[in-house]
This record gives structure tokens, C-alpha cells and sequence, in this order.
């Protein structure tokens, strides 16, 4: 955080000149369970992790809201708080930005003008939702300077999903912005996307959280992933519930006929995801490794073969990571799909062992052994004190 914080301060001097009146910070996350079940209305299990993305921002006189994005070479673009707010084509990693400050300003929150600058540690494309990251920590700026610094963290959270939705073009549901704006430390956290309730889970220092980069970046607009969307929500109608979460195993068998064979093994990849990702949670809780890496190799069997969001490289990565953890653990892809990157859970003594037989095992499709990360539950979005 110190070196993130001081370039941001940095390029906010250079660029803006002297200080802002705040930094905000969010965190990237990663998935350990519970992926396509969000939009489902289903049960996720994600948790926070050390990539952040932060802002420093300052008050202006007028109701313009100029930004500029550090690690982009200081792209700048700018745009008005007087009229509706318009995605941008020609700066569209600023519609993270601008999606939420429409959203907050449909939401009531009188905002203001302001000099933002942003920076952040999150990878791009590695299915950690530096985008998430982006519009909470660009949100709580937006809210801290027109007033209100404690908002309510779940209505940020849905200030960014509607940002995805109508500004970025990703139908994606609530987990990202949700365990981003109200993560605690140490533990990942359970997640009823239907009514938003959240369930800390201690992650003990004994279980290490490994992230491998698979080097296939993916596109969750391009990558299908609105498609799975609208195959979930067909076979939703066919079975005449509102969302997946509604169907148990037995509805999904008795009501199957007449649906689609592609829409069936999407509605069958949610139900029997819910369904782990509640196990897990428990699993996690009683530090039971074994429980964890069984359900985590079922969920990315189920993703490969129902789902269907998995790509060559990426079920390479998956068996060569489990591999070197045996049964004290397990690996599976998180994020969307189509690339992006391993989560695994395995004994902290046993990451040097594991990272080493990754590197060895292992090379992205440029050749490159791949980015390898281990991580802990990190909290929320927050304002830092500019000493």
C-alpha cells in the first residue's frame, strides 16, 4: 500500500498540483467457490485480497469531474455533473467512473466536482475484478467529498454493479462490488446474493490462498459471458422460477424435459455450485483442507463440462496446481471464464513446494512462467489519512 500510495500522491502532484483532500482504496478479490451463482440469485464465496486500486481526488469549484488514470500514462478524460452521463468510447476505462457517480447521483447523493487520479496493483485481466476495485474505491471518493464518507456499503455496491451493467456491458451480479465494499480482514465471506446477506468465514493463517495467473487474459463482455446469462435465465422460465437458486437437484431432474440439453447442463452447473459453495463455507470453517479441494475439483469439472468457461491452459493450470498439493487442498479457475487465473487453498508450509512445481510444470502461451501470487483476506473499501 505504502508504494501505491506514494505514486498515487506523485502523479496527483504532478498532474493536478499540491494534495488532494482524500485517497480512497478498494481491494480486488478472489473467488474461492461460487462462480455464474451470483446473477443466479445463488451463494458465493469470495474474499478481498492485497491488489487494490486506489484514488486520490480533490474538491473543485464547478461540477466537472476530470480524471486521469496513472497507470494508463495518464489518460485523461473529463466530463459534466449538469447533464445524464455519457459512457465514453473513446476512454471507456472511465466508465467504471462514470457509472457510479450517475448511479450515486440517481440514488440522491448531491455530488461534486473533483480532480481524480487513479492507480492501482490489481492484474489486469486476471479474473480479480480490478474493475470492482475501481468503482468502490472511485465511489467512496465520490461520496466522502460531497459528504457522506460512512455510506452505506451495500448501496455502493450496487452503484457499481449498475455501472457494469449500463456503461460497461457486463450483465454481472453483485458479488465483486459487494465483497470489494464490505470485506473484513482474515476471513472470506459467504455471500446470499439474493438478499445481500453476507456471513464472515474465518480464513486461518494456516490455509494459504495462491492465485496463478494463468497469462490468458480474458474478456468477460467478449468472452460470453452475458451469453451463460441468458441461458441461466431460459432455463429459469422453462422451470418457472424466478432464478436458478429456486431449483434443488430433484426439480432440476423431474423438470428437465423439453429444455434445451445446453440450457439444462448450465441450470445443472448452478444448482450443484450452490450446493458447494454452501459445503464449502462449512468445509473452510472447520479447516477442513481434504472437504475444501474435492469440492473445489468438482466446481472446475462443472465449470469445464457444463459451463463450458474454462479454456485448454487454463485445465492444464488447474491439474498441475493440484497435483503438487495432493489432498491437503485444492485448485480451481475463478472469475468469469475464458482465461484469467488458479485459486488454490492449501497449507501455508506447503507454498514454497507448490510454487516451485508450478514454475517448473507450467508456462503461460507466451512462454513465461506465470505470475504467482499468495495472498490474505484483506478488508473493504476505506479512506486512508493522508499524513
Amino acid at each position: 500500500m505504502a508504494n501505491l500510495q506514494a505514486r498515487l500522491l506523485a502523479a496527483f502532484e504532478a498532474r493536478i498540483g499540491g494534495k488532494p483532500d482524500l485517497l480512497a482504496r478498494a481491494p480486488g478479490r478472489v473467488n474461492l467457490i461460487g462462480e455464474h451463482t451470483d446473477y443466479n440469485d445463488g451463494f458465493v464465496l469470495p474474499a478481498a485480497i492485497g491488489c487494490e486500486t486506489m484514488v486520490a481526488a480533490r474538491k473543485r469549484s464547478d461540477q466537472t469531474i476530470r480524471v486521469i488514470a496513472a497507470d494508463f500514462e495518464n489518460a485523461e478524460t473529463h466530463f459534466s455533473l449538469e447533464s445524464l452521463i455519457a459512457p465514453s468510447s473513446v476512454a471507456p476505462w472511465s466508465n467504471y467512473v462514470r457509472g457510479v457517480a450517475q448511479a450515486l447521483s440517481d440514488g440522491g447523493l448531491a455530488l461534486c466536482g473533483a480532480d481524480i487520479v487513479i492507480s492501482g496493483t490489481v492484474p489486469q485481466g486476471a479474473g480479480l475484478s480490478s474493475s470492482a476495485s475501481l468503482e468502490m474505491a472511485a465511489g467512496l471518493a465520490l461520496a466522502a467529498l460531497a459528504g457522506d464518507p460512512t455510506i452505506d456499503r451495500t448501496r455502493l455496491a450496487l452503484a457499481g454493479q449498475r455501472a457494469e451493467h449500463d456503461y460497461a456491458g457486463c450483465k454481472c451480479g453483485i458479488m465483486d462490488q459487494l465483497v470489494s465494499a464490505r470485506a473484513t480482514a482474515g476471513h472470506a465471506l459467504l455471500i446470499d446474493c439474493r438478499t445481500l446477506e453476507t456471513r464472515a468465514v474465518p480464513m486461518p493463517d494456516a490455509i494459504a490462498v495462491m492465485i496463478i495467473h494463468s497469462g490468458v487474459s480474458r474478456g468477460l463482455v467478449d468472452g460470453a459471458y452475458n451469453e451463460r446469462r441468458a441461458q441461466c435465465e431460459e432455463a429459469a422460465r422453462h422451470y418457472g422460477v424466478n432464478a436458478l437458486r429456486d431449483l434443488d437437484w430433484a426439480a432440476l431432474e423431474a423438470g428437465k424435459s423439453g429444455l434445451d440439453d445446453t440450457a439444462y447442463r448450465r441450470a445443472r452447473h448452478v444448482v450443484s455450485e450452490n450446493a458447494r459453495t454452501e459445503a464449502a463455507a462449512q468445509a473452510l470453517a472447520r479447516q477442513d483442507l481434504k472437504a475444501l479441494g474435492a469440492l473445489m475439483a468438482e466446481s472446475h469439472a462443472s465449470m469445464r463440462n457444463d459451463f463450458e468457461i474454462t479454456v485448454p491452459a487454463i485445465d492444464a493450470l488447474v491439474d498441475a496446481t493440484a497435483k503438487a498439493i495432493g489432498p491437503s487442498g485444492g485448485a480451481r479457475m475463478t472469475g468469469g471464464g475464458f482465461g484469467g487465473a488458479v485459486v488454490a487453498l492449501l497449507p501455508t508450509d506447503r507454498v514454497e513446494v507448490v510454487s516451485a512445481a508450478i514454475a517448473k510444470g507450467y508456462r503461460a502461451p507466451d512462454g513465461k512462467p506465470p505470475l504467482i501470487m499468495v495472498e490474505t483476506a484483506s478488508n473493504g473499501a476505506s479512506l486512508i489519512p493522508i499524513e
